[in-house]
């Protein structure tokens, strides 16, 4: 932690990917500018075929959840990294209690705006997200490949496992790689052992990489439970 509140905000690392402040601004003025799925989803569908990529992902969170979704077993869930909403809403939806946060206020505001029950957003990093309770559910979808220094990373990771009740599972969407890779300048993919590692160093025990499904993807989520 105390490493990454000492780097500059507009530090690059080595591997030339944009700088903290420099990419949180970048999807600030994404999120500002773009429809509600394509601000934080693939920026080259249109909205229609990112609902599609959605609600075929709400299926995979469903699954990977393995609980009842019904108000009589709600959960409390950590949405982090909730971009405009849709899976904090999603999983809203099916009786759960949903706290969503994100480094933009742009993302924030709208969350906001269409919040109804059960959800309640903040601006906040991964990193420093500090509520006065733990989550029986943390999820991170697509935005841990968007945090391009390796401390902020583990810090943000370190973090969210800490935020995990016992018995609680994390979720995190990532590539299905064995190397790290850097795909543009906002995004950066770490391989699945490094996940595995810091998840073991944590309490975790590792799960499965649940697959999205679509043809041509590696992307799924990193599933794990808190056993310490």
């Amino acid at each position: 932690m105390a490493e990454v509140a000492e780097m500059t905000d507009d530090a690059k690392a080595p591997d030339g990917v944009m700088g903290r402040q420099e990419a949180r601004d970048y999807w600030d003025t994404r999120h500002g500018a773009e429809a509600n799925l394509r601000s934080g989803g693939n920026i080259g569908l249109n909205e229609e075929g990112n609902e599609l990529i959605y609600a075929l992902r709400v299926g995979r969170l469903i699954e990977v959840l393995e609980y009842e979704s019904a108000p009589t077993a709600s959960l409390r869930i950590l949405d982090a990294g909730c971009g405009k909403g849709y899976f904090s809403r999603a999983l809203a939806s099916f009786g759960h209690e949903v706290d969503g946060i994100d480094t933009s206020e742009e993302a924030i505001t709208d969350c906001r705006e269409l919040a109804e029950e059960r959800q309640s957003f903040a601006v906040s990093s991964l990193a420093e997200w500090c509520p006065s309770y733990l989550y029986d559910v943390v999820v991170c979808i697509d935005v841990l490949f968007h945090i391009l220094e390796d401390e902020e990373w583990e810090a943000s990771v370190r973090n969210l496992g800490h935020l995990v009740r016992a018995g609680g599972r994390i979720v995190l969407a990532e590539h299905a790689a064995d190397v790290d890779r850097v795909w543009a300048r906002h995004q950066k993919t770490r391989a699945a052992s490094r996940y595995a590692t810091l998840l073991a160093d944590l309490g975790f025990t590792y799960l499965r990489f649940v697959p999205n499904g679509l043809p041509g993807a590696d992307v799924g989520f990193h599933v794990a439970v808190k056993v310490a």
